[in-house]
């Protein structure tokens, strides 16, 4: 929730200390919105985050009994909560492969990889979930993130160092 607009190191940053302080989902439903605004301030969009961080928390105490739901139809429910997040939340906290995280990451790769023309994440899920077996997406997910963040970057992708570089269609665009 916190990830839109910003950078993954900061990120982290702010969730070690917000993690620390808010330890359930009553804490984030009862803290002061000005309060969570400044604990959130440094990822940006912080009080359209804070509002959706509160939101969220005081549904899953509200209609979850405080407990973070298991499926696609409940996460994508709860204010804040997408796709991608829900996404994230079933394949590495509950261990269910049901779709693929589309993040900047993910939607480059796949572009340059020639898996999806597409530029909408929801059209991009649903491309790449007809080549990947569900059984594979969370990890294919975490793959393609890591593959975008260390070698086939926005900017300057490495394509000679690129273990992909013999079926990536991109590979000769931006081997210079």
């Amino acid at each position: 929730m916190l990830s839109a607009q910003t950078t993954d190191v900061q990120v982290n940053r702010v969730t070690q200390s917000l993690f620390a302080k808010y330890r359930k989902a009553e804490d984030y439903a009862d803290a002061a919105p000005e309060e969570l605004e400044e604990d959130v301030r440094p990822t940006g969009f912080y009080r359209n985050k804070a509002r959706s961080l509160r939101g969220m928390a005081s549904t899953l105490v509200e209609e979850h009994a405080g407990e973070v739901p298991r499926t696609m139809r409940e996460l994508v429910a709860l204010p804040g909560v997408g796709r991608k997040t829900a996404n994230v939340v079933l394949g590495n906290a509950f261990g269910v492969d049901e779709g693929i995280v589309v993040d900047t990451h993910v939607r480059r790769v796949s572009d340059r990889l020639g898996l999806t023309e597409s530029r909408d994440p929801v059209q991009i899920e649903q491309d790449l979930m007809e080549v990947v077996p569900q059984e594979d997406r969370t990890i294919f997910s975490h793959l393609l993130i890591f593959h975008g963040r260390r070698t086939c970057k926005a900017r300057k992708p490495d394509c000679p160092k690129c273990v992909l570089n013999d079926i990536c269609p991109s590979a000769r665009i931006y081997e210079n």
